[in-house]
């Protein structure tokens, strides 16, 4: 397991180099400059390029980058928002965004297994039929409008919730449990695609379980119906299921773009797409570097949940 591990360590690391070098200079192929500006003349231009060296060749630009972020950890600094570094930047709106993904994908994951579940057990019945239309409504519904709908029925008209997301400012008197609270509607809107998702794999695999030959022997020998769902049925359904919570979280970080623009969160959704706009080339790689790096390190867990979930599977040097 801990060669297992360190390969896969390693394997990430190349990855996010890949993805890098992709986006670094795919960046460099963006019509406009970050400092377009018809109050500005080309001379200030040239000299402003100059000051952050995008005068010189691409290749020579991406090197500098590497070595400041292997050697320095700087991922240098955004021409947008008054020279201040995207480290610094991330830091701040990075919390915010993985507090609303994490609850978003923790309830999403929880209430699909259970109601996949309960989809498979009384498999053809009249639960099975309701459970499957709300999976097929969910996965069709894009985040947005989930959470315009959401907002408007809990916020507007119940007023059970904010219409903003806030966080925790001591001046303002927004505690951390105000925040968390102001966090579930966003959360409930991202994750409605993850509970569809995940019942409808439950469900399908579950079932397929259920009827397999050992499942059979079980009961064949006298095991009640819960216990061999519990401790048999259960266990091995689960391992295609949590090969989902990749994509899912994936999901989640690039449909919460639209979602933290609509409950005004101040995550990466929000940085990123400023970047995008202003051609703030170092924003924007900063900001799919960190995103890329959450995403191979959820694969990574993952990988490793599969020992925890089913004893049988060991992962040696790589191998099952």
């Amino acid at each position: 397991m801990f060669r297992y591990t360190i390969e896969r360590i390693a394997l990430i690391i190349l990855t996010l180099f890949i993805v890098l070098t992709i986006n670094f200079f795919l960046l460099r192929l963006m019509p406009g400059s970050p400092f377009a500006n018809p109050k500005i003349t080309q001379a200030q231009i040239e000299m402003i390029e100059e000051k952050y060296g995008l005068d010189d060749p691409a290749y020579v630009q991406y090197f500098r980058y590497i070595k400041n972020l292997v050697v320095k950890q700087d991922l240098g600094v955004s021409f947008k928002l008054q020279d201040q570094p995207v480290k610094g930047l991330i830091g701040m709106k990075l919390p915010h965004t993985v507090k609303i993904g994490t609850i978003a994908l923790i309830f999403g994951v929880i209430v699909g297994i259970f109601l996949g579940a309960i989809a498979a057990i009384y498999r053809n019945s009249i639960w099975d039929n309701i459970i499957t239309i709300m999976a097929v409504i969910g996965v069709s519904i894009p985040g947005f409008v989930a959470a315009a709908f959401l907002q408007y029925f809990f916020c507007s008209k119940l007023g059970w919730f904010p219409y903003i997301y806030n966080p925790v400012d001591a001046l303002r008197k927004i505690s951390i449990w105000d925040s968390i609270y102001s966090a579930l509607l966003p959360a409930l809107s991202l994750s409605l695609y993850v509970i569809s998702s995940t019942m409808r794999y439950m469900r399908s695999e579950l079932v397929e379980v259920l009827n397999s030959d050992y499942i059979l022997l079980a009961r064949a020998k006298g095991l009640s119906k819960p216990k061999v769902i519990f401790r048999h049925a259960l266990r091995n359904a689960l391992i295609p299921v949590i090969t989902m919570i990749g994509p899912l979280a994936v999901n989640i970080l690039t449909g919460g773009v639209v979602v933290e623009q609509f409950f005004g969160v101040p995550g990466l959704g929000k940085l990123l797409v400023t970047g995008i706009f202003s051609n703030d080339y170092f924003v924007v790689l900063g900001v799919n570097l960190v995103i890329s790096f959450l995403y191979v390190s959820v694969i990574l867990v993952v990988d490793l949940l599969y020992g925890v979930i089913d004893p049988r599977i060991r992962l040696k040097g790589g191998g099952v």
